[in-house]
């Protein structure tokens, strides 16, 4: 569906801002919202929490903590529109008992990246692929408005000649974890007029940027960091592309699809993140540089993880009138103003926190 059938079908013009309030006006009142975040806790999912709330929605959170992440939900309990849920997603129960009450929900949870799948693939496929196919399910016949699946631009793995992705190209993942986020949307989208519920699919740039459950093991995050250090980072397949995005967008994204009417919503598919922050890996070093001039850097060819992608986000600029507010730069900026005043003089003693390492996870699953 190109702009025009959107404009025509919406009946609201995307010329100016004032789409933006036309959408806000159209959808349903805030305060009849409830929203389970599914991954709440975590490094994309704390930060999402924080702005809903911000935004006068009220939130339900259900997470495992996997990686010793608990504190992360303390300033949210202190809010009285917040609640949280120790729980397993991949378990009917504690789904049924956290959808009561619940208008909308966005699905964070999963294990994250490449690493993290590889390591445990059996897990992985419990939580990722199988677990995710039955709650989609299980979401059926509750009652929901909206349901936001978050899935990755990994999903397109090789874009050749840097032509730019968009929701139409051929998807190509190469990893367990881009493979189970392709299987999700696939049957997501076999089931239009056999759920009562309204599904969008968010495929997310790289995350970067400062979360109250910070990762250093995201490229932008883990090479500002090691630059700071002091150390000699190698940085492999320096001229290989990838798009980022701040949280703090995320969040905004997520805002955008929340308040938008469900003819531009339902069923479809969007990039999230914004054409100003596809990088190289070089030209993400190169900006660290600018702020850290005596950082030391080697390049390398033929690293373990080919993927190499530009990413074209012209369908959720248009559509739902996002574009990211913060750049690389500024996501650089702020981990070295963070790091300056000591925040993450603790990354060695507290691995499993600050990287999607290892996992304590439930041994009747």
């Amino acid at each position: 569906m190109n702009k025009q059938q959107y404009e025509r079908l919406a009946g609201i013009s995307f010329k100016s801002n004032e789409g933006i309030l036309e959408l806000q006006n159209r959808s349903k009142d805030k305060k009849e919202c409830k929203i389970l975040l599914i991954g709440g806790a975590g490094y994309i999912g704390s930060v999402v929490t924080k702005h809903l709330l911000e935004c006068d929605y009220k939130v339900r959170c259900l997470d495992l903590l996997l990686y010793e992440n608990n504190e992360c939900v303390i300033p949210s309990l202190m809010n009285e529109n917040y609640e949280f849920i120790y729980g397993d997603f991949t378990n009917p129960k504690t789904v049924d008992h956290a959808l009561v009450g619940i208008t909308d929900v966005i699905i964070l949870g999963g294990l994250v990246g490449d690493p993290i799948t590889k390591k445990y693939p059996e897990i992985s496929q419990i939580i990722n692929h199988s677990g995710m196919l039955n709650l989609i399910h299980l979401l059926n016949g509750k009652g929901l408005n909206k349901v936001i699946f978050i899935s990755t631009c990994s999903n397109y793995g090789i874009v050749a000649n840097n032509n730019l992705a968009d929701e139409n190209c051929e998807l190509s993942p190469l990893s367990l974890y881009a493979k189970a986020k392709v299987a999700v949307e696939e049957h997501l989208s076999s089931l239009r007029g056999k759920i009562d519920y309204s599904p969008t699919v968010l495929r997310f740039a790289t995350a970067f940027g400062l979360s109250p459950r910070m990762r250093f093991d995201l490229t932008v995050n883990q090479f500002t960091r090691e630059l700071y250090s002091g150390e000699e980072v190698l940085v492999y397949d320096p001229e290989t592309w990838r798009p980022y995005c701040h949280v703090k967008d995320f969040s905004l994204a997520l805002q955008r699809v929340l308040e938008s009417p469900l003819e531009l919503v339902n069923f479809e598919v969007f990039n999230a993140g914004g054409d100003k922050n596809n990088f190289t890996k070089k030209m993400v070093v190169d900006t660290v540089k600018k702020f850290i001039p005596q950082a030391k850097i080697r390049f390398q060819e033929k690293g373990s993880d080919p993927r190499d992608y530009r990413v074209s986000f012209k369908k959720i600029r248009e559509v739902l009138h996002f574009e990211p507010k913060y750049s690389v730069s500024d996501g650089i900026a702020e981990i070295i103003k963070a790091l300056d005043q000591k925040i993450f003089n603790n990354v060695s003693q507290r691995i499993n926190f600050y990287e999607n390492n290892q996992i304590n996870y439930a041994s009747n699953l």
